[in-house]
């Protein structure tokens, strides 16, 4: 991100929704939608052209589809968080995208803070998957092998190696300025690693957090062992 500032490439086929949404993303001061594209085909060269901090992505779109634009993107720029946008939640779509390789899902009647908040922190590293995919996730895989790795390590262990580095500061009784001195990022970057943490292991505080983790091992021990 350059400057704080988040640049946001804008996937989205219905044109009153697309227009909305650009309307209420602009209104934060740290976003910028810098391009919009209305099928895969253009949301693919786009991202080529304005290389944006973070693609919002619809699914269902004409063309090559959104499933299939996530895919290329990811593979001409495997660093570049996607968050997909979609009217349903199935489980083979689900299947799908963690196969694509898109870092989080959101179901179209998010509230838009929450919508907010989440593409602030794929941006940060993180993922987000809206609570009825992850149970989605979770009942597909419940009584067969996973089709993908990602998917796999997902279930053993929800969180990403940064937000198990941050749950075990939180174990360590850190604050949130703490945990960011330590890491040497933003505060608000922790906030939003935090948020991600509360929401993927269903728990309403840091404390609980911390438990879930120590009880479940969701922690690696070298990671508790060095925050102490």
């Amino acid at each position: 991100m350059k400057s704080g500032l988040l640049r946001i490439l804008l996937v989205e086929d219905d044109e009153l929704f697309r227009l909305g949404l650009q309307m209420r993303l602009q209104q934060e001061p740290e976003l910028e939608v810098v391009a919009q594209a209305v099928d895969g085909e253009t949301a693919v060269e786009l991202t080529n052209q304005y290389l944006p901090d973070v693609v919002l992505l619809d699914v269902g779109l004409p063309g090559i589809g959104g499933v299939e634009a996530c895919r290329q993107i990811k593979q001409q720029h495997p660093q570049l968080p996607i968050l997909v946008l979609t009217s349903h939640s199935q489980k083979p779509l689900i299947e799908r995208l963690i196969a694509a390789g898109a870092q989080g899902y959101c179901l179209k009647g998010i509230e838009a803070d929450v919508l907010i908040l989440a593409l602030r922190s794929v941006a940060a590293g993180a993922s987000w998957w809206d609570r009825i995919g992850t149970a989605e996730i979770r009942a597909v895989f419940a009584s067969s092998p996973p089709p993908v790795a990602k998917a796999a390590q997902m279930l053993a262990n929800p969180l990403t190696r940064r937000e198990q580095e941050i749950l075990a500061l939180i174990a360590a009784g850190k604050t949130n300025q703490e945990i960011a001195e330590l890491l040497y990022i933003a505060i608000g970057t922790v906030r939003v690693h935090v948020h991600a943490i509360l929401q993927k292991l269903e728990v309403r505080d840091r404390t609980q957090a911390a438990v879930l983790a120590i009880q479940k091992g969701l922690v690696a021990p070298e990671l508790l062992a060095n925050k102490h």
